[in-house]
């Protein structure tokens, strides 16, 4: 037997409604904030994930799934949404129309890394991305998308920490400042933060390693280093979320995982599936487009894991929807009824009722235990009498009441159940 790969899991029939459920209140959602929808390939370049994530990141340096093509150049599959966004905004000139250009995009992505609660080596993420706007509301505004996806899921009790971590500018007095405190406890650190420190020190506050996070405890925060302009930035910020009634922390810890983020990081932290809190992030990059070949463009937007997202509305016991069920059955008692069955719901599909019928010659008392396992509403019997007399048995499963309905008036019929 071939077992299914480390870190993937089956969504399977009786569990994919709840997919559904969340990704159309996603879809709603976005489309409520005038967010449109992008979708970009499975796989990219390498290059595109080293200049936009950066090389420096665990992403790049122990979690992507790269190879080379039939053609010798090196391809990833994707391991997060938005590089692969910014690199369509470039190639097809979305800078030239109408600005901010608003999209969000629901994907799979890929990383080597152990499976844990919600996390897999392939797993999928709903994420929102605004280009062309430097205003913090813009910032605001796709936190609220977050929140207000949230809401309508029924997940109340979350927390929101924001963060300021500068600019390019902002980042050379604190890089400077955190390389003097971290210098004389280098050897306390892993390796990989003692590989960081001369190439990315910032890195080292996002490392997960209990020892690295005891050393970085103490030290030095970036918010005391903003400039001018990225402190207004943050203030505004702050000032908006509070102006909405939005509870926030500001935490000075969150720099997130990519090299990409400018400015405000934020995280959406649930306490309902264990120590693996986060079920949002997102923040401002923008230096993105730029570092992947653009001009100079801000931009702003989040991801959220949707599988995160499932575990945490199961474990809150909150609703689904319901399992998608057959409107009507209909159950052919005989070998001749078989035709007319066909018929019956090939007419019946045709006019949008939702329909199924018998495949595997089953008795009538067979069919009335598949009935009530699939949980149809109706059940139309079909025999010798009535295909001659070309008027059908209705049964309510439900009520269990039956009514006697011709042949050629079944579509109208179910219409006006509706």
């Amino acid at each position: 037997m071939i077992n299914i790969p480390k870190g993937t899991k089956d969504v399977l029939p009786q569990e994919s409604y709840k997919w559904h459920y969340v990704e159309n209140l996603a879809r709603k959602t976005a489309a409520d904030f005038c967010v449109s929808e992008i979708r970009t390939p499975t796989f990219e370049h390498t290059e595109l994930f080293l200049r936009g994530v950066g090389d420096t990141t665990d992403i790049v340096n122990k979690e992507m799934y790269t190879f080379e093509d039939k053609g010798g150049r090196s391809i990833t599959l994707k391991p997060e949404g938005t590089a692969g966004v910014a690199r369509a905004f470039i190639e097809n000139s979305l800078y030239a129309g109408v600005q901010p250009t608003k999209m969000y995009y629901i994907t799979p992505v890929f990383r080597y890394e152990r499976p844990q609660a919600g996390r897999l080596r392939e797993h999928h993420q709903f994420g929102v991305e605004y280009y062309g706007s430097d205003s913090p509301y813009a910032d605001v505004e796709v936190m609220m998308i977050a929140k207000t996806f949230f809401d309508r899921l029924g997940i109340k009790k979350l927390k929101l920490n924001i963060n300021s971590i500068g600019c390019r500018e902002c980042r050379k007095n604190y890089n400077a400042a955190l390389k003097e405190y971290l210098r004389s406890r280098l050897s306390d650190m892993c390796p990989t933060c003692r590989e960081r420190f001369e190439k990315n020190p910032l890195r080292i506050l996002d490392c997960k390693e209990e020892g690295c996070k005891a050393v970085t405890a103490g030290a030095p925060v970036i918010l005391d280093y903003l400039c001018d302009d990225c402190r207004a930035h943050h203030e505004s910020v702050c000032k908006q979320l509070s102006l909405l009634g939005i509870d926030y922390e500001v935490n000075p810890h969150i720099v997130r995982g990519l090299d990409y983020y400018t400015r405000t990081v934020f995280e959406f932290i649930s306490s309902d599936i264990g120590a693996q809190g986060t079920v949002s992030g997102g923040g401002r990059y923008n230096n993105l487009i730029e570092d992947v070949g653009g001009k100079p463009c801000p931009a702003v937007g989040f991801g959220m894991g949707l599988e995160r997202l499932i575990l945490t509305m199961e474990a809150l016991g909150l609703p689904f929807g319901e399992e998608s069920r057959p409107e009507v059955y209909i159950a052919p008692l005989c070998d001749e009824a078989k035709d007319e069955a066909m018929l019956t719901a090939n007419a019946l599909r045709s006019a949008g009722v939702s329909c199924d019928t018998d495949l595997l010659g089953r008795s009538f008392k067979a069919q009335l235990k598949y009935v009530n396992k699939i949980g149809a509403k109706y059940m139309i019997v079909i025999g010798t009498d009535e295909i001659q007399s070309g008027v059908y048995q209705v049964k309510n499963m439900l009520s269990g009441e039956s009514e006697q309905v011709e042949k050629g008036n079944l579509a109208e019929y179910f219409a006006n159940l509706k």
